[in-house]
């Protein structure tokens, strides 16, 4: 996914989401005609299934697993106040259309099922933004702000399961090239590449950053020295077997150089990873496409 790709679909997802609560708040002017005008708001409205008929009902069930993956409570609860909100509409509006008198318990379930979805949208919303904002928009990968809470989070981990928790430095090799030789679209092609193929061979439990530039970074987790190398070098491998494939046939063969350090309980995050990176300046000068 491009730069522009990633920031238009962002852009569409909060539009839309706009719209569901502009187009949700235009029920109540239709509502309010019904009650005062005595006017069928619509066979949309009155229908059992009004709330998947509606244009956010649709697109609410097609992209739910997108919602559950921002919140999976509130999703739940826009789902159920969307359809609530729905019932009482039909149920209100029938009534007045048939003739009942309406009460204050009738208007007040409308409101309320409304006001809650409109809480729940709002909810969606900003954490969608706010998630985003912890996203590189060029490859998708988180970016390093969230860094030491999850690296806290691995080291408590692997102290549990008695291993050693790695933080790995990896740095394109010869990148500069690629930018000069290809151009700067080409580049970008090249970056999205090589976090594709990184993530590719990062297991569960590893977390992969874009830590800036062409610099990425790994928390692994391993039994011993041993399986850490073994783990860089799995890293550095996911390049060597994907060459890049460009739009007008060419193969560009991208490798990338890493250093590891292996935390200690003493020092902090900033101190590892110093470490990790003295140890790739000496991959980078050990001829790269190599860890050290």
């Amino acid at each position: 996914m491009t730069h522009d790709s990633h920031s238009h679909d962002a852009q569409d997802f909060i539009l839309k989401l706009d719209k569901a609560a502009m187009a949700h708040l235009e029920w109540s002017h239709r509502v309010l005609r019904c009650v005062v005008l005595h006017t069928s708001p619509g066979e949309d409205v009155l229908a059992g299934d009004a709330h998947c008929l509606c244009t956010f009902g649709g697109w609410f069930h097609q992209c739910r697993e997108h919602f559950d993956n921002i919140d999976v409570e509130v999703a739940q609860s826009l789902g159920e106040r969307h359809r609530l909100m729905h019932d009482a509409i039909r149920r209100l509006c029938k009534g007045v259309l048939d003739g009942v008198e309406v009460d204050e318990a009738m208007l007040s379930e409308f409101e309320q099922a409304q006001v809650g979805m409109l809480a729940d949208l709002a909810s969606l919303k900003t954490q969608y933004l706010a998630r985003s904002a912890r996203l590189d928009a060029l490859t998708g990968l988180p970016l390093r702000y969230g860094l030491e809470e999850e690296f806290n989070r691995c080291r408590a981990q692997a102290r549990r399961r008695g291993e050693l928790t790695v933080v790995v430095m990896l740095d394109a090799d010869h990148f500069k090239r690629v930018n000069d030789e290809h151009g700067h679209a080409i580049g970008d092609l090249a970056l999205q590449h090589i976090a594709r193929s990184l993530q590719s061979r990062c297991r569960v439990d590893e977390p992969l950053f874009r830590y800036g530039g062409e610099e990425f970074l790994a928390i692994l987790q391993a039994p011993s020295r041993e399986a850490a190398q073994q783990g860089a070098e799995r890293l550095l491998q996911a390049l060597r077997d994907t060459p890049l494939q460009l739009p007008d046939g060419q193969v560009l063969s991208l490798r990338v150089s890493a250093g590891l350090a292996i935390a200690t309980t003493e020092e902090t995050l900033e101190d590892i990873v110093g470490r990790a990176d003295q140890a790739l300046y000496v991959a980078k000068a050990a001829g790269r496409d190599t860890w050290r």
